[in-house]
């Protein structure tokens, strides 16, 4: 089969390319899954677990990405709840190799059935993506009606979905990002947005919950931001800066078959819309991970045609 891979670390995005790798093997309770659509996250070449399985062993040649749409090719022994045939969506093991190839194996729980109205460039769009915003609003953040949450990166894959939802929880949205961003996040319905390069971040006064997706000086300079009982939770790095009166929250996004369930009838039901920026093939999938080709949206990797 044909797929992305990286052989060594220090050669960085210059180390990607398409190659020829063999038919992955389903362990027990694996599915192997017939990719039509994937994503894949810029900064997966500094993640550990893209160098070496979980006893910390090296694991390369590595296929990345860890979204993934498509059909359940073949069952593992023990496997249940999935079918031959069916069309699936979900999340690849971090220390396992990706979602960039015609095939690959995954976890059956890491998998939710995808309904038939919801295309797999859309569904592949939904995993990182709308589990990351679900977890840190409400499992973590505790997001509840009539609170007030910042959203930083209100117009990028996960912020631009948390806006949606913290919306639809009825809570007040302010959003940020850089001016282009704007119109985008006002679309999606934010209460008020601010320009990161051009206004004050104490323009947005007190909130409940920080969603943080940035790091660096705005993850520090946010913690002010959480009035008393507040949680300012990131996905960029343990933050450096706590509120005074607030919890800080920093976590990795699990895989969730319920939840992934739930985000693709939001899907069916138009009350979620996944941003999908660019749509590459899978020869252009090395290409892709490059800053200067990254585009507004979810950049999706369609591995089969038709997908």
């Amino acid at each position: 089969m044909q797929a992305v891979t990286v052989r060594e670390r220090a050669a960085g995005l210059a180390g990607l390319s398409l190659t020829e790798e063999p038919y992955p093997h389903a362990a027990e309770n694996d599915v192997i899954v017939r990719v039509h659509a994937a994503g894949f996250t810029p900064g997966e070449l500094d993640w550990p677990g893209t160098w070496s399985d979980r006893a910390g062993r090296d694991r390369t040649p590595t296929v990345p990405g860890h979204e993934l749409s498509g059909v359940v090719a073949e069952l593992g022994y023990g496997t249940t709840g999935l079918t031959v045939g069916q069309r699936v969506f979900g999340l690849t093991d971090w220390t396992r190799d990706g979602s960039l190839a015609e095939y690959t194996a995954v976890e059956a729980r890491n998998l939710a059935p995808l309904p038939a109205d919801v295309g797999h460039t859309v569904a592949a769009a939904l995993p990182i993506s709308g589990l990351t915003a679900w977890q840190g609003l409400f499992d973590h953040g505790r997001l509840a009606a009539g609170q007030t949450v910042l959203i930083h990166g209100a117009a990028g894959g996960v912020g631009s979905i948390a806006v949606q939802l913290a919306r639809e929880a009825g809570a007040r949205v302010i959003g940020t990002g850089r001016a282009a961003a704007r119109d985008t996040a006002l679309e999606l319905g934010v209460d008020a947005f601010l320009d990161l390069q051009a206004d004050q971040l104490d323009e947005a006064g007190q909130v409940d919950v920080v969603f943080d997706v940035i790091g660096g000086e705005i993850l520090d300079r946010s913690a002010a931001l959480v009035r008393t009982g507040g949680t300012l939770v990131t996905i960029a790095s343990p933050p450096r800066v706590r509120p005074r009166d607030g919890q800080a929250i920093f976590f990795v996004v699990v895989a969730d078959r319920a939840r992934l369930t739930d985000l693709a009838q939001r899907v069916r039901d138009g009350r979620l819309r996944p941003i999908v920026g660019a749509v590459r093939t899978l020869a252009e999938a090395p290409a892709a991970f490059a800053p200067a080709q990254r585009t507004p949206g979810k950049t999706i990797i369609r591995v089969k045609e038709g997908g």
